[in-house]
């Protein structure tokens, strides 16, 4: 029989940051770029934390959008890991982008909110009347593809957000395409583990979807975003 040598492959730990709160009490929504953790997405973080310290994982290297939620996400984490190293910020991975919901007739909100996360999503669809799906995968996998081009690290954590994170398992799943699965639950302060190898096809998902705080989500049902939706209509009814 011939010499097989195991294949080497690279860890990357993929969360999702923890809870927010988009629209506060009197049905106004919040900037997306500015809303942080409320107590449960807290908890969450923190809760993800005294996992990846219970495995006695360490991390080489950290990275974040930038966005004010994936940062204290991260930061909680390391909290619990008790590790001390500065974040990296990627803008490349911020949440897909939404238009104005003023300028989306009352009668398409519906699938301005939930079409680019039901099923099978063809890359024209857009998000909120903002970004495409091939516009989320034109700016997520370049940055992909150099964090994978780099031979320093052994073990990664990525906060990022739970469209840019169906963006990048989508792309694990169909070892290396663009096909995007917007039915991928990704619970706020999820884990997923994805392993990577030196080619570009090789990819070996771990874990997906894993919530610490209630790993079989139990009395979960909805996405967020049919959460938000229902929210949005709730307020514009009141």
């Amino acid at each position: 029989m011939p010499d097989y040598q195991l294949p080497k492959r690279r860890r990357i730990f993929l969360m999702r940051h923890g809870d927010v709160t988009y629209f506060d009490g009197s049905g106004r929504a919040i900037d997306p770029e500015t809303v942080p953790l409320n107590a449960n997405g807290r908890e969450q973080a923190s809760a993800a934390g005294r996992e990846f310290a219970a495995q006695q994982i360490q991390f080489d290297r950290v990275i974040v959008s930038g966005l004010p939620r994936t940062v204290e996400t991260a930061r909680r984490v390391l909290a619990e890991t008790g590790q001390q190293m500065a974040l990296e910020i990627e803008p490349a991975w911020e949440e897909i982008r939404g238009g104005k919901l003023g300028n989306i007739p009352l009668h398409d909100m519906e699938a301005a909110f939930l079409g680019v996360f039901d099923g099978v999503v063809p890359e024209s669809t857009r998000f909120l009347d903002g970004e495409t799906i091939g516009e989320l995968f034109d700016r997520v996998l370049p940055a992909l593809a150099a964090l994978r081009d780099d031979t320093s690290w052994d073990t990664v954590l990525l906060v990022l957000h739970g469209g840019v994170n169906r963006a990048i398992l989508s792309h694990a799943l169909t070892a290396g395409g663009r096909t995007f699965f917007g039915h991928l639950a990704q619970a706020t302060g999820c884990i997923n583990a994805l392993d990577v190898g030196a080619a570009p096809r090789d990819w070996v998902l771990r874990t997906i979807n894993y919530s610490p705080p209630s790993p079989l989500h139990r009395g979960v049902r909805n996405t967020t975003m049919e959460m938000l939706y229902a929210q949005f209509i709730q307020y514009k009814r009141s």
